[in-house]
């Protein structure tokens, strides 16, 4: 139970872990790139991708309550359940891919810090306005390029928290350790309504901007 349990550092590894791997792909599975390319070349519009590619992150989400055989998930770098580690890389990718689709530079720190934000849903732009940054403004870039490093760590740990509020004590965690076959079904319900959020704010960010 102990090796399971949910802090803001092990989120913050986490993500960090999910950003990187979003990036360069883990065995056998398409890095954000070769997602986003993907989609680009099957649909007229980036919108339209855009939205191609949310609806099939949902059903990967909706099905990953138990996902433990994702490649590479074994080698994470701190004790976190599966089920939460591989939602929270299945809706990072997914923001990632929008922002390349939306031209953004994934190499980009601020790009990164916008990337996280927009996981936390329907609290990115909560998040945002704390910083002053305006939510769905094209601008976003330009304005989060301005705020001091030290700021920009303060988001993040705004998001860690936020993560760990809605997967910790509420979240499938628990419910998959009281009852594990009725836990995936309703964690996949929970992670189905937040995947759609994540993807309705990263499309806000990155791309109607």
């Amino acid at each position: 139970m102990a090796q399971t349990e949910l802090t803001q550092g092990k989120m913050m590894q986490l993500l960090d872990w999910s950003y990187e791997k979003a990036l360069n792909g883990l065995p056998g599975t398409p890095d954000a790139f070769e997602l986003a390319n993907s989609y680009l070349r099957k649909h007229s519009s980036v919108e339209k991708s855009v939205d191609a590619l949310i609806r099939m992150q949902n059903t990967k989400a909706a099905t990953s309550g138990f996902l433990t055989g994702l490649g590479g998930i074994i080698t994470l770098p701190v004790a976190i359940p599966a089920n939460v580690a591989s939602v929270i890389y299945v809706q990072m990718r997914m923001v990632a891919a929008i922002a390349v689709m939306g031209g953004y530079d994934l190499k980009d720190d601020q790009v990164k810090t916008l990337v996280f934000v927009a996981l936390a849903g329907n609290g990115a732009a909560d998040i945002l306005k704390q910083t002053g940054i305006h939510f769905g403004q094209k601008a976003a870039i330009s304005a989060i390029k301005k705020i001091p490093g030290a700021v920009i760590t303060k988001i993040n740990q705004k998001v860690g928290f936020r993560l760990l509020t809605k997967f910790g004590e509420k979240g499938v965690v628990n419910l998959v350790k009281v009852v594990p076959v009725l836990g995936g079904i309703v964690g996949g319900t929970v992670d189905l309504a937040s995947t759609t959020a994540v993807g309705k704010a990263a499309k806000k960010i990155f791309i109607e901007g």
